[in-house]
């Protein structure tokens, strides 16, 4: 019997002490944009693929820190963008699709999106910045999104 009341204490510790873990509060790119217009803020991306294994530990290591969620969420407007999904994006007055996506390689690789194209995406994981008005800080991309 006391070892079921050590097992229903510990098991109570465990819960509550991931209930005080914080997490990134990803949104989507239309989302931050339409966020920033009331409340400027700057951008942040992350250009990730379901593949891709330093995107997995970029997730596990570095995201889940409760440090480093919580500056991103204090400062940042935070997406997570799947580069080689199927998601239509509007972004600057335009429409960014992946029209060569192959759902039967949804795991594994498939085609570069059009947004991460128009960034100049060519690594994973890749975060991308981008200041309060929607320019990209570090990485020139396209005309397009200048």
């Amino acid at each position: 019997m006391r070892f079921y009341y050590y097992i229903t204490i510990l098991f109570a510790f465990i819960v509550s002490a991931n209930s005080f873990s914080q997490e990134i509060k990803w949104i989507s790119l239309e989302d931050a944009v339409y966020l920033q217009e009331a409340a400027p803020r700057n951008i942040i991306i992350d250009m990730y693929t379901n593949w891709c294994g330093p995107c997995k530990l970029l997730d596990r290591n570095t995201f889940a820190n409760k440090d480093v969620a919580k500056y991103i969420n204090d400062n940042f407007y935070a997406v997570k963008f799947n580069a080689e999904g199927n998601d239509i994006v509007n972004f600057k007055g335009y429409t960014f699709e992946n029209p060569n996506y192959d759902p039967a390689r949804a795991n594994r690789r498939n085609s570069s999106h059009q947004l991460s194209q128009a960034f100049r995406i060519q690594a994973f994981p890749t975060i991308v910045f981008l200041d309060n008005i929607l320019f990209a800080l570090f990485n020139k991309p396209f005309d397009i999104l200048s």
